[in-house]
């Protein structure tokens, strides 16, 4: 039997905020319940695939060498390239590499290993900042994306987390567009105890968000989450929407938006670099989160989209708990992966 409608969407975010029972851990063999793993575990398990695809292969190009040269830099290339840190980041990271060849600075695999970590960690270090969520009142968060890479679902966690943390969240339900998913973003509130602000399937975007910075005003919130539609980011009409929302919610709260997050899939690859320039370019991107990073071998991708287009990571999830999207720390990211 096909389940839908509310009582779909109620099941996957109660199994998301673990309100279903003996939710809270794992089950061993015999029935009883065992701790869940740490969050670097969870996320050395989720890049699993991502350092098998740079590590595990490094490792194979490096098996029986005696000394790093020219020849083992090309090899490394490819390798960098097919793991999605794409081509202009792989480019200088090997330049940079080869500056260290010359200087006698590589003189083994581990040495290579070693000098490829630093200068990966460097980059994502550069742009690495969480929010200052004490900067403003409300602190509005605009959050965009294509359709499918979880928006909703990251807005639902994050509301979670800073209302455990004894913040008060308001949710706007923006994306009219597309059917049930002011349904979705109530079905969240419910759970997580927060208000949302929403209009009927089909209603004007902008009406909804100079409601929700209204009501955001006279309830004395402290962040704000505004959904937004996904259809496809070559949709001029979407990003004339974009620019109407973002003039109405600076109008009613001064600096608003306070942060443009952009929601990208990592198991997209190098499309997820596609979208963050185009979106970076038309909507002010001023931060990412990046989901679904679980299982796939292209986590690299945070590598190219933090070197190329400068905009920090601020969020990435490694599975489907509310517990499971954290505050990005690019030493913690790197060392999962090497």
């Amino acid at each position: 039997m096909v389940v839908s409608g509310k009582g779909f969407f109620r099941g996957i975010v109660d199994k998301i905020t673990g309100t279903e029972a003996g939710n809270d851990g794992a089950v061993d063999e015999r029935g009883k319940e065992t701790a869940k793993p740490g969050f670097f575990e969870r996320l050395k398990n989720g890049l699993s695939k991502t350092h098998e695809t740079i590590v595990g292969k490094i490792d194979s190009l490096l098996l029986g060498k005696k000394k790093i040269d020219s020849a083992t830099l090309e090899g490394l290339e490819e390798i960098l390239i097919s793991a999605d840190i794409g081509v202009s980041t792989t480019m200088e990271l090997i330049a940079l590499l080869e500056q260290r060849l010359k200087r006698n600075e590589l003189s083994d695999g581990e040495t290579l290993k070693r000098a490829l970590r630093e200068e990966v960690l460097s980059r994502l270090s550069r742009e690495s900042a969480p929010l200052d969520l004490d900067s403003a009142k409300p602190y509005v968060i605009m959050v965009i994306g294509v359709n499918g890479v979880g928006k909703t679902t990251t807005i639902g966690k994050l509301a979670g987390r800073y209302r455990s943390e004894g913040r008060d969240v308001l949710l706007v339900a923006g994306d009219t567009f597309r059917a049930a998913a002011a349904e979705q973003l109530e079905i969240w509130a419910e759970r997580v105890g927060v208000d949302v602000v929403r209009h009927k399937d089909g209603a004007d975007p902008s009406a909804v968000v100079f409601d929700g910075c209204r009501a955001a005003l006279a309830r004395n919130k402290d962040i704000v989450f505004v959904d937004t539609a996904g259809r496809l980011h070559t949709k001029v009409n979407l990003m004339e929407e974009l620019k109407k929302m973002r003039r109405i919610m600076g109008r009613e709260i001064p600096g608003a938006p306070h942060e443009t997050l952009l929601i990208l899939d990592a198991s997209t690859g190098q499309n997820a670099l596609s979208q963050a320039r185009l979106f970076r370019d038309i909507a002010g991107v001023t931060g990412l989160a990046v989901t679904k990073l679980d299982g796939t071998a292209k986590g690299g991708i945070l590598v190219a989209i933090s070197s190329e287009l400068k905009i920090p990571v601020r969020f990435i999830g490694v599975g489907e708990g509310i517990d499971d999207l954290r505050e990005f720390d690019s030493e913690q990211f790197v060392d999962a992966i090497f």
